[in-house]
């Protein structure tokens, strides 16, 4: 089964994604998963890809696209993948429908006040590493694991996630209108609990 998801940062895709492919036993590839691996082998696109991203720049479409090329020819994806992150566009929805057109796009639905809860209250340990949200914790400032001082990233901030979303949604929209028109788009709620989120997915699946 060929599948993408779509769904803004927060909405739990990767959680998702990774408990489908287990069910499906497809590969679960991410934008970038995708180009770090190009990168780490050496690929003729995993060289192009190298020189945007250590200046600094953005990836282009086209070398994004012959990247999808590249990991969608692999043997683990013979019977079919999940790709999340790709496309972002119109155009590069247009570019995989040539190269293996999905039989299915799942959007992962989550309002954008949840998503703010969600992110907002995430908070990382400098000492472990380790990540907790402030619905979980007796104090924000202090690592439950090891005692270590708690933080909030920047990436983290209202102010970012509220453009992240924004970015999201203005990307996002015509991708929506494109499946839709497809007939291929099936929209799940993501903002139930994981497991109920999952079982959603199936059945819009039809597993």
């Amino acid at each position: 089964m060929k599948l993408v998801f779509l769904g803004p940062p927060g909405a739990g895709k990767g959680t998702q994604a990774a408990r489908i492919c287990e069910k499906l036993s497809i590969p679960h590839i991410s934008t970038g998963d995708m180009l770090r691996s190009a990168i780490a082998k050496g690929t003729p696109t995993g060289l192009k890809a190298k020189a945007f991203v250590e200046s600094g720049g953005l990836v282009p479409d086209e070398v994004l696209v012959e990247m999808v090329r590249e990991r969608l020819s692999n043997a683990d994806c013979a019977n079919g993948y999940l790709l999340d992150g790709f496309p972002r566009t119109v155009h590069q929805a247009e570019a995989l429908n040539v190269i293996c057109a999905p039989d299915t796009v799942i959007d992962v639905e989550v309002r954008d006040e949840k998503l703010l809860k969600r992110l907002t209250g995430r908070r990382v340990c400098r000492q472990c590493q380790n990540t907790f949200h402030i619905s979980q914790l007796e104090n924000d400032k202090v690592c439950p694991d090891c005692g270590g001082e708690l933080y909030q990233r920047k990436d983290d901030s209202p102010e970012t996630i509220s453009n992240r979303l924004s970015v999201y949604h203005s990307q996002t929209a015509p991708l929506i209108d494109f499946y839709t028109a497809m007939g291929t788009l099936k929209t799940v709620d993501g903002d139930d609990e994981p497991d109920k989120v999952t079982s959603a997915i199936l059945n819009a699946l039809g597993c």
